[in-house]
């Protein structure tokens, strides 16, 4: 177990000066604030494994900090400290919520014995919770895997899930960006407060204001009572933002001035209302390359991008393949109740060979198909969907025939390309026109001469 992270609290400098120096020799962590309402605010905004709180300080004391953390349910270990002869101060502290407490004037080695029995305490309370949730090697609070790169973005989310830094989540169609950030806030100290999530491409730009920010009635037509906008309701918790790229500019700047200000304020509303909520946003598309085409605000985007997580796409970790096969044939068979025991050598074969366009969440639905259309112990050769067995050979039938006519060519290279990107974003015709760098309404033309209007629909 690593290290504790420490917060002493307490008014007094020289207690706070002496406990620093002695812990960090013992090579804790370590911060010291003056009082509880700082302590409250660093308790909040970080992930603290202890706090060494005295119960006498002036604004707010330790008893009313002890109060506070757990109406809010901090994780933080408090341990009290008290004077000398005071034992019904540090026994109310107990009563409250407190885990030990230690007499001043201190003992050091009273002081290391207390921390190591709550670092054991910890480490029992986090092998209990790691138990209860189930989660085999090489899973990841949903993502799987135990490639490098995986290994990496676990270590990642595990340390910016401690503070309230904004975190941008990029990566393809599929990668699991959702389950990357619901991983952001289940580890931080809010995981007991709300999570939110709405998608930005989703809701018309006309209603997408009062979805965030909410309205007063009267402030349009349909507007028939006050409403919550999706930053209230995640007050003190996460709200994710899913397609961040796709927010209209209008919408831009008040996002903005939220992050900046930590207010909001409702459609044909005259208040400001404060908002403390963590904001995890995730977009597919390159946010630079926005800012320098003009479709998304410079400002906003240094704002957002404060703590930048990139998920690989599956080709990238192809290793991590047959362990996704696995866990997602597991999944399935607890779901529908069946008894599928893997996938034959062939399957895999074909599986592995594949590019998976539409990375794990394409890989999930085949596997799930698989499992409902299997004819035998195991998920065959023969139940794959159609593209996933033709995919691979495409392009290389494509340039190994012997037509020779640039138009005919450059029509069947036009249909792959045009079908790739419609299975890359799921069907998603605004994003694949994008991708292919032609305009949306030539995209749905040649969606239809080609016959593609189902492809990426599952």
């Amino acid at each position: 177990m690593e290290k504790l992270r420490i917060l002493i609290v307490d008014d007094e400098e020289n207690i706070r000066h002496m406990l620093s120096i002695l812990l960090r020799k013992e090579g804790y962590e370590v911060s010291a604030v003056g009082d509880g309402e700082e302590a409250l605010k660093s308790l909040l905004a970080q992930q603290w494994d202890l706090a060494l709180c005295d119960v006498r300080m002036p604004k707010m004391g330790g008893l009313e900090l002890i109060d506070a953390v757990v109406e809010r349910d901090i994780s933080t270990t408090v341990i009290a400290m008290s004077a000398f002869g005071n034992r019904e101060m540090a026994v109310e502290a107990l009563k409250r919520g407190a885990y030990d407490y230690i007499d001043k004037p201190f003992k050091r080695d009273e002081i290391l014995l207390t921390l190591a029995k709550a670092e054991e305490r910890l480490q029992l309370k986090r092998e209990n919770a790691s138990l209860r949730g189930g989660e085999a090697d090489g899973v990841f609070q949903g993502l799987v895997g135990s490639s490098e790169p995986m290994r990496a973005l676990f270590e990642t989310l595990s340390k910016v899930a401690r503070y309230k830094s904004t975190v941008l989540i990029t990566g393809e169609s599929g990668t699991g960006k959702e389950l990357a950030a619901r991983a952001v806030h289940t580890l931080s100290p809010r995981a007991q407060k709300p999570w939110v999530a709405v998608n930005c491409g989703a809701i018309p730009e006309n209603l997408l204001e009062s979805e965030l920010f909410g309205h007063v009635r009267g402030a349009f037509t349909d507007a028939t009572h006050d409403k919550l906008g999706l930053f209230e309701q995640a007050h003190e918790g996460t709200l994710f933002l899913d397609e961040i790229g796709e927010m209209p500019p209008s919408l831009q700047v008040k996002l903005l001035r939220v992050l900046q200000e930590g207010e909001v304020r409702r459609v044909g509303g005259t208040r400001n209302i404060p908002v403390d909520v963590r904001v995890v946003a995730a977009t597919l598309h390159d946010l630079g390359e926005r800012v320098e085409e003009g479709h998304f605000r410079e400002d906003l985007y240094y704002r957002l991008n404060v703590i930048n997580v990139t998920l690989p796409p599956l080709r990238e970790r192809a290793e991590d393949i047959g362990e996704l096969v696995r866990y997602f044939v597991d999944k399935q068979n607890k779901r529908l109740g069946t008894a599928i025991n893997g996938v034959s050598a062939e399957a895999m074969k074909i599986i592995l060979d594949y590019a998976w366009p539409g990375n794990v969440r394409e890989l999930q639905n085949c596997i799930e198909r698989g499992v409902v259309l299997a004819n035998g112990p195991k998920i065959d050769a023969s139940v794959l969907p159609q593209r996933i067995l033709e995919g691979n050979d495409e392009l290389q039938q494509l340039f190994d025939s012997d037509e020779l006519s640039i138009k005919k060519m450059s029509a069947d290279l036009e249909r792959i390309l045009i079908r790739r990107a419609l299975e890359k974003t799921g069907g998603n015709r605004t994003h694949a026109a994008k991708l292919l760098e032609i305009s949306h309404r030539t995209l749905l033309y040649k969606i239809k001469d080609y016959d593609l209007e189902t492809v990426g629909v599952e």
